[in-house]
């Protein structure tokens, strides 16, 4: 029996001017059927201090989350360790190597894109996107972080309502968070 597809998402981190937030829409969608409306996929770790969105399968996506959650205790907060060590066990472990996910983790010094391949990416920019709808929203954020005023917070939220507009996997029901 075939997997159905999932498509579910579209996250954007931007850190500007000493100020960083992450959102996202709350789409989730199997094959070409809506499902959910206003999923939650921004999470807060370690004491409220970090913040984690997620793309890809939400079972996989909560088991890394778990997983990065407890090394961030092991490393006391240090996001930078934490996230080299998640991709490590991620890359190398039979099991967690399956999982289909990626990581946008922020934090008030720290923005990082997280695979299963290793990867473990901090833009030079400052602005992160993943889910179906990712390119669209970081063209967005792009431009507007270059040429408006605009708060981090405003440009993520705008940004992630232009892709709303191009991607069909991603909706309007947009909820932003800042460290």
């Amino acid at each position: 029996m075939l997997k159905p597809f999932i498509s579910s998402t579209t996250i954007l981190s931007v850190r500007k001017g000493g100020h960083v937030a992450i959102g996202g829409d709350g789409q989730v969608t199997m094959q070409a059927t809506v499902v959910k409306h206003d999923a939650k996929k921004i999470r807060r770790l370690y004491h409220d201090k970090v913040l984690v969105g997620f793309a890809g399968s939400s079972a996989d996506s909560f088991a890394l989350m778990e997983r990065f959650d407890a090394k961030l205790e092991q490393y006391q907060g240090n996001v930078l360790r934490s996230a080299h060590e998640l991709a490590r066990e991620w890359r190398t472990d039979k099991v967690l190597r399956r999982l289909e996910s990626l990581l946008v983790v922020i934090d008030k010094q720290h923005s990082f894109l997280i695979s299963g391949s290793g990867d473990v990416i901090e833009p030079d920019d400052g602005i992160i996107g993943i889910g179906s709808g990712g390119s669209y929203a970081v063209a967005a954020a792009r431009a507007l972080a270059k040429h408006t005023p605009l708060s981090v917070k405003e440009i993520v939220e705008e940004s992630l309502n232009i892709a709303a507009d191009i991607c069909v996997y991603t909706n309007k029901n947009i909820k932003v968070e800042e460290v």
